[in-house]
């Protein structure tokens, strides 16, 4: 089950902190929260694995998001 770890304010955070769990070796899909999803100022869900949520916690901390 995929679990919201963080929620952006913008596509491109989002899109900055998909990278950075990526690297880390944390799958991770973003998911747009409104409609209009190619508007880059819409908020967007971070979301992983149930069972990386703990290490994506501390990634997220670490790197100051």
């Amino acid at each position: 089950m995929w679990t919201v770890v963080y929620m952006a304010q913008s596509k491109e955070i989002a899109e900055e902190l998909q990278s950075l769990l990526t690297k880390e070796g944390i799958l991770v899909k973003l998911r747009p929260i409104s409609k209009n999803q190619e508007s880059s100022n819409d908020y967007f869900e971070v979301l992983v694995p149930e069972s990386e949520v703990e290490e994506a916690h501390s990634v997220i901390i670490e790197k100051g998001f």
